[in-house]
């Protein structure tokens, strides 16, 4: 009994890790959608990673830790992921309401999820959480507003980085945990902020930008995706990646709170049904508690 209750709460405590992650980037990128009219996608993009980035370096001071150029390959892959990821549901999110997004966004650590399971029960789970999906992206709602292809083709994009992100997000961080993060929103930063100063110049300067790019990058970057590094390296793989099935949830109300965006009592429904498969991921007996990587060292 005592080994089942500590398998127990060496589950529940990063998948709390991960509810606390999703609803802040979630609130975070309703926070982005208000920037949006003053500095452009790409310039929030931009502001909101130079910012998590430069807050991250200067509390985590990875620079301490010696890592090797294997480590290195994992860790640039995530951060160019994670960066193209951030880029390009900024540009999804300026096209299509957040909720549609977000579910579109969804397809790649549901990707992850059924390619990783090794037991019919996941797949079931997943089956019941495409099903949801499927009636949030049913054309001709009026309360959602239209999904025009650009914003879904982003969207679908930064699934795929969202993938990558979840594998390489993996190795990076059950070998250096946290510093990883840090140095993945590094990275990240380099690669997208040229576009956003490109477009939106000088207004990333003003304290109105810089205050708002403060308060996305605090919700959006550096907190979840702490958050996020701690959690990755103990759970597995199709836990994790079936658990993402809560974003679409969270987006919508999210969306609904900030933005005022309506969903529909079919939408509700579909939104109920990813929830379940996420819960019943967790919960199903027999369900796999220890990771698949190595669980990252203690600081020194």
């Amino acid at each position: 009994m005592q080994a089942h209750h500590r398998a127990l709460i060496a589950r529940s405590w990063p998948v709390a890790l991960l509810l606390i992650a999703m609803s802040a980037i979630q609130s975070g990128a309703s926070l982005a959608k208000m920037l949006f009219p003053v500095a452009g996608a790409a310039g929030t993009t931009s502001v909101r990673l130079i910012i998590a980035s430069l807050l991250l370096l200067a509390v985590l001071r990875p620079w301490r830790r010696t890592i090797s150029a294997e480590a290195w390959k994992a860790i640039a892959v995530y951060g160019v992921a994670l960066g193209a990821m951030n880029f390009l549901f900024y540009q999804a999110l300026d096209r299509i309401p957040l909720g549609i997004a977000v579910a579109f966004e969804f397809t790649g650590p549901l990707t992850v999820a059924v390619a990783s399971s090794r037991r019919v029960i996941d797949l079931l789970w997943v089956m019941l959480a495409i099903a949801g999906l499927a009636v949030l992206l049913w054309p001709g709602s009026d309360t959602t507003g239209a999904v025009n292809w650009p914003g879904a083709a982003c969207a679908l994009g930064a699934g795929a980085c969202w993938a990558l992100y979840i594998l390489f997000g993996q190795k990076a961080g059950a070998v250096h945990g946290m510093h990883s993060a840090v140095l993945g929103v590094t990275i990240a930063a380099i690669v997208v902020a040229p576009i956003g100063i490109w477009q939106a110049g000088a207004t990333l300067l003003t304290p109105h930008v810089l205050a708002m790019g403060a308060g996305v990058a605090i919700l959006s970057t550096a907190l979840p995706y702490t958050l996020e590094m701690i959690a990755l390296p103990r759970l597995p793989t199709a836990m994790f990646g079936t658990l993402m099935s809560l974003e679409p949830a969270v987006g919508a109300l999210s969306g609904l709170l900030f933005l005022g965006q309506e969903l529909d009592l079919w939408q509700w429904l579909a939104i109920g049904a990813v929830m379940c498969a996420s819960i019943g991921t967790t919960l199903t007996p027999g369900a796999e508690t220890e990771p698949h990587v190595e669980e990252p060292p203690r600081p020194d």
